[in-house]
């Protein structure tokens, strides 16, 4: 039997240009989703990699918060081993552990200021309310209203910030 109806040779070809767009959908789709996949993965060891970078400098970090201090106690161990000595001296010429303390506390100054800490000595300068801290006043004519004329306890900075205030005697007017 053969099939006379014009629109039949339309229609196979509709169907064959329905298979083909279907067949090259489903290799889309296919190639869709290898390259979800793949990103997928590549997205995973990218939050692994940035995971495993933040335990490293998590734990380098608190290396060196555990750590910090080495240098600077390592420069304080001569002085250390000086004040041990010093006690271990029975008897002596007092002269003698005076300047045995004199050479510890130069030692001991030494390294402060090799890891960044000044005195401040302010003895003739104005009051600087941000670096001093008046605890009397006294008569000093000879002075200006106001300037330091002596230190009861010496004030320190680290690197330029304030540790201690200097404690000092003011001029009055």
């Amino acid at each position: 039997m053969q099939n006379n109806d014009p629109q039949a040779p339309e229609q196979g070809r509709e169907t064959a240009d329905q298979a083909d767009d279907l067949a090259a959908l489903q290799a889309r789709i296919v190639e869709l989703e290898a390259s979800n996949a793949e990103l997928r993965e590549s997205v995973l060891r990218e939050r692994a990699d940035l995971e495993n970078q933040r335990r490293r400098l998590q734990r380098d970090l608190e290396q060196a918060r555990r750590f910090a201090n080495e240098k600077l106690l390592n420069d304080l161990l001569p002085v250390y081993d000086s004040l041990e000595r010093g006690l271990a001296v029975e008897g002596g010429d007092v002269a003698a552990i005076r300047e045995g303390i004199s050479l510890t506390l130069k030692a001991l100054l030494k390294v402060a200021e090799a890891n960044g800490m000044a005195q401040v000595d302010p003895v003739g300068q104005p009051l600087d309310p941000e670096r001093h801290h008046a605890v009397s006043m006294v008569a000093a004519p000879d002075k200006a209203p106001g300037t330091v004329v002596s230190v009861l306890q010496k004030g320190y900075v680290l690197n330029d910030r304030l540790l201690r205030p200097a404690l000092v005697a003011v001029a009055q007017d």
